[in-house]
């Protein structure tokens, strides 16, 4: 049975005029999920354009810039819910120019939706998007192959298009890949059937979203604690009470586990986990709780708590695939703050190892300066230990960012290999 407040995060990609915006916009009309306000200034945008019917792209497109040019920019996030799932989309650009807000906004999804032109099949810009999907560990990817009122609903054109992308696609690391032909602007496949490709036996789009099982794409194994605050509070009911509260990033807790603490490497077992109301027997991830040990061990912000006989690695020396998302180059020896969970160091690019050609998915080791919307593999020296985990592993404690000292800007996100 599906848990009903479970939450979907899914993002969607595709080339510049895939229909992106149409797609989400039909996914809200359809099911529902759009205020009546909305609507109407929607239609009135859409008259004004001497549209006939409602131009469902303008749900989506919020800045001002993109209304007027047609165009997606920034990332935007957009919350809809069904009887049986929670979902929240983020809609990324699709220019070349915009390869980090792609990262962004793909980074904590559940899947991703590949747009495809059914005139023009897999381009470029697919294999770019797919290739990110892929090395931000998106365990699902859904391809919609969009427009195919365009090509008078053939089957023979859905197919050669599954072909051409299960040709690259052997090499990227995703598990689980499904197509489905739509056409957002008139609907087909994407909340209801279609009745132009009777031929297509999958089920629409909305309905793969609502089933797809995803509770076992959280790490359940590795328990991960990384605590953000202390609790003290002196309280008369809560006299000596010293709590360690934080999210559960993986993995499973319950009281009376044995547990070590990150860095210092001392251990305890664990008396209670307590959230604002109630005391726990268990938690799990992404649940936040405050957890209080047998021992009285000094914790503080930015260490883990694990469990003893599953610890991740403690190293200040870290290798990284790297976006690159600010529009100063990185520079080697150049120093950054470096956040990983409620961790923040300083630490310095040691090196550049890498360059990837994200159209050939080639290693460039020639040309090794990383500009914005690059990708590439760099090793960073940290002034204290991070307790780390690979990123296939573990998205939440594989993944970093970085901030310039000066400025105080986000300049990178990055995968712990």
């Amino acid at each position: 049975m599906l848990d009903n407040n479970q939450l979907l995060r899914f993002t969607t990609a595709g080339s510049v005029d895939d229909g992106k915006s149409t797609l989400i916009g039909r996914l809200l009309y359809d099911s529902k999920s759009i205020f009546e306000d909305q609507l109407q200034a929607i239609e009135n945008t859409s008259k004004k354009k001497g549209h006939e019917g409602v131009d469902l792209a303008l749900f989506t497109d919020g800045l001002k810039d993109e209304r007027e040019q047609g165009i997606t920019i920034d990332v935007a996030y957009r919350y809809f819910t069904t009887p049986k799932r929670k979902f929240i989309i983020a809609d990324t650009p699709g220019h070349i120019q915009y390869t980090r807000n792609m990262v962004t906004g793909a980074s904590t999804a559940n899947a991703a939706i590949i747009l495809v032109d059914a005139r023009h099949g897999v381009i470029e810009q697919t294999k770019r998007h797919s290739f990110i999907a892929s090395l931000l560990q998106i365990p699902h990817i859904i391809v919609c192959i969009n427009k195919m009122d365009l090509v008078e609903f053939k089957e023979e054109k859905y197919n050669e298009i599954i072909a051409q992308f299960e040709e690259f696609s052997s090499k990227l690391l995703v598990k689980d890949i499904r197509f489905i032909p739509i056409s957002a602007l008139l609907g087909d496949n994407v909340v209801n059937r279609s009745k132009n490709m009777e031929w297509y036996q999958g089920a629409p789009l909305l309905h793969t979203l609502e089933t797809m099982h995803i509770s076992s794409d959280i790490n359940k194994v590795d328990a991960r604690f990384p605590v953000q605050t202390v609790l003290r509070p002196q309280s008369e009911s809560h006299r000596d009470y010293r709590g360690y509260a934080g999210r559960v990033a993986s993995g499973i807790f319950r009281k009376g586990d044995e547990v070590t603490i990150l860095p210092s490497g001392f251990s305890s077992k664990i008396k209670s986990i307590d959230t604002l109301n109630e005391e726990k027997e268990q938690a799990y991830a992404p649940m936040s709780v405050s957890i209080t040990l047998q021992d009285d061990i000094d914790i503080s912000r930015g260490d883990m708590i694990v469990k003893s006989n599953n610890k991740p690695e403690v190293s200040q020396d870290v290798d990284v695939m790297i976006c690159w998302l600010n529009d100063q180059p990185a520079k080697p020896r150049a120093k950054y703050f470096i956040r990983h969970t409620s961790n923040e160091q300083k630490a310095m690019i040691k090196e550049i190892v890498y360059k990837i050609d994200i159209n050939s998915f080639n290693r460039d080791t020639d040309d090794k300066s990383l500009n914005m919307n690059d990708i590439g593999r760099i090793k960073i020296r940290t002034t204290k230990p991070l307790m780390i985990d690979a990123y296939r592993q573990n998205r939440t404690t594989g993944s970093i960012i970085l901030i310039d000292e000066t400025t105080n800007e986000t300049v990178a996100a990055g995968m712990i290999i």
